[in-house]
This record gives structure tokens, sequence and C-alpha cells, in this order.
């Protein structure tokens, strides 16, 4: 497989959460993902994702979300920024909680956290770097 790093920058608009969907869904036709890493890849990308859109870039059209990826034989690593001002990852309340468990929000993270099996917060926090094994 090739190592070269793709990148694709949308506007912070939630709309574009679909471009991201079809992105992921060509990866997975392209390089012959497992359907079960597909599914944890799907959600937890689309979850960071709209995460940045959301509360990274106040869902500011001006704004843009990068997303990076990159495939080898072993993983594929996929890195989103926004251009927000961060946020304390390690303040985020866990949504298992019997105070949180009604709550709306607030699973994004947690999710990510589950799915992928490697996640890194950098730049305060607007930028996650996920990593699904193949």
């Amino acid at each position: 497989m090739d190592l070269t790093v793709e990148r694709v920058v949308i506007s912070s608009d939630i709309k574009n959460i679909s471009l991201i969907e079809k992105l992921i869904d060509d990866i997975s036709s392209q390089y012959d993902i497992h359907s079960d890493v597909y599914g944890k890849l799907l959600l937890g990308v689309v979850e960071g994702v709209n995460n940045a859109i959301v509360h990274g870039n106040k869902l500011d059209s001006s704004k843009n979300v990068k997303l990076e990826y990159q495939i080898s034989d072993k993983d594929i690593q996929i890195v989103i920024m926004d251009e927000g001002k961060g946020f304390d990852y390690t303040k985020v309340p866990d949504p298992t909680l019997p105070e949180n468990v009604e709550k709306t929000h607030g699973r994004g993270i947690f999710l990510m956290n589950h799915l992928a099996d490697e996640i890194d917060f950098e730049k305060e926090g607007s930028m996650v770097k996920l990593t699904f094994n193949l």
C-alpha cells in the first residue's frame, strides 16, 4: 500500500459531514478494508469531524476542517484539525457516569476513544490523530 498523505479540506458546515462519509466509503472500497474496521473508522472519523465543526470552529463556515489520512499495511491514521482554540481533553466529563447519562451531548471523545485503536490530541486539542489497526 502507498504511504502518501492525502488531504481533504471542508468548510465548517454540518452538511459537509456527507463528504467525509463518502471519503471513508471510498477509502474502504479502494483499500478493501474489513467491515469491522470500516464501521469503527466511519463512526470515529465522522464524530471527530463533527466535533471539529461544532465545538472547534463553532459552526463558523469561514473556518475549515482539515483531514489528512495515511494508510499502511498495518493501519490507517487519520488526523483531523480545526481552527479553534482547542480544549482540555483531559477534563471531558465521562458520559457513562450517572450524572451524565441523560445528557444529549458529550459522548464524542468517549466514542472516539473506544472506536480507534489509538488516539492522540495535539495543539491544545484542536488536532486529533486517530489510528485504526487493519
